[in-house]
């Protein structure tokens, strides 16, 4: 198996995880698509090892900006997006600490996402992992953030070029986003929420959660709570964010 073929598949299949396993399982004879962007593969040696601790690690991925990016300690920060006040605080929070020892990982969504990735760029850097191609830029409000990202920063995706916005391929990433991170920091997430996919993502790759704590029966912060009650780290001193460091080896 080539790289080359991987990237064929992945564009005739547009992505689809499940249909690239059949494909070189059979060993198919890939068409031979203009891929236009670049892109790792699981074959080769830039592939981030965290990645193959997944039941199924994506077989190739686009990039634009620095895959060097993907060799440092990385931490993934997700929330809402639609957050309170109180969210976007805690979001920023802990944004500004952590960038001064991690890559910052989110899936450059609006709300906690978009502040996360902003935050990073001052002083830091950050990846985006996205649902879409390269070649879409959704939400339109994060236009100017993915262009500021594709220069020195990373955005990923397991999707072909073109590939524009499906529904079913955002909880689908949310693997991704879960494993690139050493731990999962959770700022807002409601009872049901994309967020809390991403959290469960992370707990089968054995990270460690963290979450703050929100007001009495706060409907925005209710799933950060059920986590607490259920065993994840909670966050309630600002001392808390600044001890979490980079391990030397991701287990």
């Amino acid at each position: 198996m080539e790289r080359e073929t991987l990237a064929a598949y992945a564009y005739q299949y547009h992505g689809a995880w499940d249909l690239i396993a059949r494909a070189v399982v059979s060993a198919e004879q890939p068409r031979k698509p203009g891929i236009r962007e670049r892109y790792i593969t699981i074959l080769d040696a830039e592939y981030p090892d965290c990645l193959r601790q997944l039941a199924c690690p994506p077989w190739v991925l686009f990039y634009q900006g620095n895959i060097r990016l993907l060799e440092e300690p990385m931490i993934t920060i997700v929330g809402s997006r639609d957050l309170s006040v109180y969210g976007e605080y805690l979001t920023a929070l802990a944004a500004d600490e952590l960038k001064k020892r991690f890559v910052l990982v989110s899936g450059l969504a609006k709300g906690a996402d978009a502040i996360v990735h902003k935050r990073a760029l001052e002083g830091g850097h950050t990846i985006g992992v996205i649902g879409s191609g390269l070649g879409t830029r959704y939400p339109k409000e994060n236009h100017d953030l993915y262009e500021a990202m594709a220069k020195n920063d990373l955005i990923l995706s397991e999707y072909p070029f073109f590939t524009g916005v499906r529904k079913e391929n955002f909880p689908w990433r949310n693997r991704i986003i879960a494993a690139l991170g050493q731990a999962c920091i959770v700022t807002a997430a409601k009872q049901r929420s994309g967020t809390m996919i991403t959290v469960n993502e992370a707990l089968a790759v054995s990270r460690d959660i963290y979450t703050f704590p929100y007001p009495f029966n706060d409907e925005a912060g209710r799933g950060c709570d059920i986590l607490i009650a259920e065993g994840a780290n909670i966050l309630y001193t600002s001392s808390q964010l600044r001890e979490i460091r980079p391990k030397l080896i991701m287990s």
